[in-house]
């Protein structure tokens, strides 16, 4: 095992609160298991680790020793540190990227994933996009799938908008939450710089309920203003 990641783990666990485990635990449906770090104490508790052993060398190899761990903080962390060195990872990292969207999956963990680590990666590689993009719309994994209509969401006016849409309109029957959810925040914030087209696009297709509002909220709120 790595020295710095064996190191984090014990640091870690020795950090871990019973109280705010069990409820944390019971936030998330009491799927995953916790140490009971909510994200300010868990960044504090990391930076006072940061400042005694410094910054990760490899952090591929320590976040996926990091994401071996049971306790879910383990993996908010191994997600950080990936985030730090997110410009300088090579091509290949996306297949690491698509491992951990499809480990334990819930919005936790893939949101982050999708909109900095690989919305991130596909931008320094878009060479990349055309094959990943296509197998992961086209696939049965509703994480993959939410992962190929969100790592546009920080792209803004520089978006594929043809690309946008033509993956939301590929899981417009989904009944998935979660898909649904992601079809309406790529379509809202992707209307703060192309309205116009978003509304078009609404107005063309029959999304679901839960899409179509998510969609919409920024031109309700233009309504209430005017």
């Amino acid at each position: 095992m790595d020295n710095y990641a064996e190191q984090l783990i014990v640091f870690l666990k020795g950090k871990a609160d019973l109280e705010e485990k069990q409820a944390m635990e019971q936030y998330m449906r009491n799927q995953f298991v916790f140490l009971g770090l909510r994200s300010s104490v868990r960044r504090e508790v990391y930076r006072e680790f940061f400042a005694e052993h410094g910054k990760v060398q490899d952090s591929v190899g320590v976040a996926r020793i990091l994401y071996e761990q049971p306790e879910r903080e383990f993996r908010y962390i191994a997600l950080d540190i990936l985030t730090k060195d997110v410009k300088k990872q090579p091509r290949e990292v996306i297949d690491f990227y698509e491992q951990l969207v499809v480990a334990d999956s819930w919005w936790d963990t893939v949101d982050l994933l999708a909109s900095t680590l690989v919305g991130g990666h596909f931008e320094k590689y878009p060479e990349l996009i055309p094959e990943y993009i296509a197998k992961w719309i086209n696939g049965e994994n509703i994480w993959l799938a939410r992962t190929a209509i969100l790592f546009q969401l920080k792209y803004k006016e520089n978006t594929d908008a043809g690309l946008l849409f033509t993956n939301c309109e590929k899981w417009l029957d989904s009944k998935e939450f979660f898909i649904q959810k992601a079809i309406g925040w790529a379509l809202r914030q992707y209307a703060k710089f192309n309205a116009d087209a978003v509304l078009e696009f609404v107005e063309a297709y029959d999304l679901a309920p839960l899409s179509r509002r998510e969609a919409l909220k920024h031109f309700k709120k233009k309504e209430r203003s005017e």
